[in-house]
């Protein structure tokens, strides 16, 4: 028994590390950008709750949403951390102002939906495909 809880003992603090908690792992997580951790702590937050599961897989949809571009970077640094232990994330990013969403994810396989375009007539060839 005691095995078992030094072994999640050890585990909790791998998430603090990864997540890059530690400063705050005895705060209160209060209310989202009023009072306790910031909004990009209860994100980082948020993931880290889902990592306890130790699942392989993550899907996340839009894990820097109302963010300002200093604690998405925050996030998506963490959500890397998360990367490098050998799971992979499957995440929906829509960041505007944001000119190369990639650099979020350096060295990941990044896929882009093209849209067709309405503003012409397709080929003949197109046609009969």
């Amino acid at each position: 028994m005691k095995l078992i809880l030094m072994t999640f003992q050890v585990f909790v603090k791998d998430v603090l590390e990864i997540m890059e908690h530690n400063e705050v792992k005895d705060a209160l997580v209060g209310i989202p950008g009023i009072s306790g951790l910031s909004n990009a702590q209860h994100k980082r937050l948020t993931i880290a709750v889902e990592l306890v599961a130790n699942p392989s897989v993550i899907f996340m949809d839009e894990p820097i949403s109302g963010l300002d571009a200093r604690a998405a970077a925050i996030v998506m640094r963490a959500v890397k951390n998360v990367v490098d232990t050998c799971r992979t994330i499957i995440c929906t990013i829509h960041q505007s102002s944001c000119p190369n969403e990639a650099q979020y994810m350096p060295n990941s396989q990044t896929q882009t939906q093209l849209q067709p375009d309405l503003t012409r007539s397709p080929t003949a060839t197109e046609a009969r495909s």
